[in-house]
């Protein structure tokens, strides 16, 4: 970003346009990467008259700045003194006083006797004394990431990016909306998503394929106090906005008091050079931060999933901060609850997950309308006990817990465990009294796989055909089978190869049952003992 005082804007006819650089000033983009170069080991205050000499030959001198600007950022000035400057002051000042220094030739004698009291000449003394003033500070190396053009594409892009600090609302439509939405979530800005038309055409020119949806971002100038903060997050959007194929960006600028509206697209002459990466936020906020590193620690048979797909609010989208997958349960497990369709059939049962921190009321106020929206799914909301919306949460029949600085673990495990006992009645009652596997011996867990439930569903299911020893359904001819093979001293390891044969792989259980215990031999093995 430029500072605000280098804004190049053209507001002809009541708009808004940025007065971008283009290939005609490429030669302007060198001669000031020249300046720069050429004043290594001279003084700021040389440099900076070399460059109003350049503005006075350019046209437009702010455009001078601003490329200049964005080159001292690479710029290292450093103090070149013999001496520290404020011990030459102090010397030289308590030098002066003893003199009485009234005239030249008496400053003259107080530099002599300070610099005689430091050890070193006066005239170091006095190049010294102001050294650390900006203007005198040395360029002393010159890193600079850019070429002429890439120069000018960098000016374009700040140039944009400044613009867009003064900015209320911003409206996006991206060929790559993953990408922007991602963006958006990392450098923890408000925002929503509209649906459109899919086969609209704006007049734009873009790929119709990019209107299906639009970003909505709330501006800085939006907030309760707009911070610098949160203007530099929302500029720096601009980088994901402008590095897809085809987008098209309209913002709301509140341009000294008064509305305009700033068109930007891909034909634009903005784009993302290869330097200066953005670093990227790796949450939203720090208190999905928290959460999630929490989560982790617990023992529950919940996978956590970041930024699931987008669910439909009405003719907008809404992105949960997280998902909760049930590892158990499969084609199913929807029949738990009509909302429970939005499940995908391929993953389990699915239960989304919010975080309302505080930002404004209008947000607020989104918000729940987007809940008020949703249908067809599962969603906990973690809601920050100040905004006191808990109960209208709850009456748009979502869960609600309350939090203050930090989620509350037990509160989540809580909820998603009084699911999974919802999932576990639910798919039980799906099942037949008892079952009749065509298999010798079969394990519950694939048993439930099968049946798309979990093991705990099968509790209360009868299975006339076969014995459950362990967690293991075996026959009892098999077992008998099984009686006339195994013999007390043989070895563990032959012993567990005839039993994965027929398919049992939980061989503790089965020896135990056929009346047979290990004897173990340190860690090499052991041998079948009789119980």
């Amino acid at each position: 970003m430029l500072t605000k005082d280098l804004l190049r804007v053209s507001r002809a006819g009541g708009g808004y346009h940025l007065r971008f650089a283009d290939r005609e000033h490429r030669p302007l983009a060198a001669r000031v990467i020249g300046t720069y170069q050429g004043h290594v080991g001279e003084t700021r205050g040389a440099l900076e008259t070399a460059l109003t000499d350049l503005e006075r030959d350019a046209d437009d001198f702010k455009l001078v700045r601003g490329l200049s600007a964005l080159l001292e950022r690479d710029a290292d000035f450093e103090t070149d003194a013999t001496l520290d400057p404020e011990r030459a002051r102090k010397a030289a000042f308590e030098a002066a006083e003893a003199v009485g220094v009234v005239d030249a030739d008496e400053r003259t004698m107080a530099l002599v006797r300070a610099g005689e009291s430091l050890g070193v000449s006066a005239d170091d003394l006095a190049d010294s004394l102001y050294a650390d003033l900006e203007e005198r500070q040395v360029l002393a190396d010159l890193q600079s990431r850019w070429e002429p053009d890439d120069l000018v594409a960098q000016y374009n892009l700040s140039l944009a990016q400044t613009a867009l600090f003064d900015a209320t609302e911003l409206r996006v439509r991206s060929s790559d909306p993953k990408a922007l939405v991602s963006a958006i979530k990392r450098l923890r800005l408000m925002y929503e998503i509209r649906r459109l038309d899919a086969g609209a055409n704006d007049g734009s020119g873009a790929d119709p394929g990019i209107a299906e949806r639009e970003v909505i971002v709330t501006g800085p100038t939006h907030l309760f106090r707009a911070t610098r903060r949160y203007g530099t997050r929302f500029a720096r959007l601009l980088r994901t906005v402008a590095a897809a194929e085809e987008w098209r960006l309209e913002a709301t600028i509140d341009d000294r008091g008064t509305e305009r509206t700033l068109s930007l697209s891909q034909a634009d002459p903005v784009r993302v050079p290869d330097a200066d990466p953005v670093a990227e936020v790796s949450f939203d906020s720090a208190v999905e931060a928290d959460f999630a590193g929490r989560f982790s620690t617990l023992d529950l048979e919940w996978d956590l999933v970041r930024e699931p797909e987008p669910l439909a609010t009405g003719t907008r989208v809404m992105i949960p901060d997280f998902a909760f997958d049930y590892e158990h349960g499969g084609p199913d497990i929807d029949a738990v609850d009509s909302r429970a369709a939005s499940a995908s059939r391929d993953r389990g049962f699915r239960v989304y997950f919010e975080i309302m921190g505080f930002w404004t009321p209008e947000y607020v106020e989104k918000k729940l309308a987007q809940l008020e929206g949703l249908e067809d799914v599962e969603l906990v909301v973690a809601v920050d006990e100040s905004l006191g919306v808990g109960a209208e949460i709850a009456a748009r029949d979502f869960r609600a817990i309350p939090y203050d600085g930090t989620v509350p673990m037990k509160d989540v495990a809580a909820v998603l465990r009084e699911y999974e006992r919802q999932l576990v009645a639910e798919s039980a009652a799906s099942l037949p009294e008892e079952l009749r596997p065509d298999e010798d011996a079969l394990s519950l867990e694939s048993l439930a796989g099968r049946h798309g439930v979990s093991e705990d569903a099968l509790a209360d299911v009868a299975f006339p055909a076969h014995e459950l020893v362990g967690r293991t359904l075996v026959r009892p001819a098999l077992l008998e089978s099984l009686a006339a093979d195994l013999e007390a001293g043989m070895d563990l390891a032959d012993a567990e190869d005839a039993l994965e044969a027929v398919g049992i792989s939980d061989s503790s259980a089965v020896l135990s049952e056929l009346g047979y215990r290990v004897e173990w031999e340190g860690l090499a093995g052991g041998t079948l003992v009789e119980r």
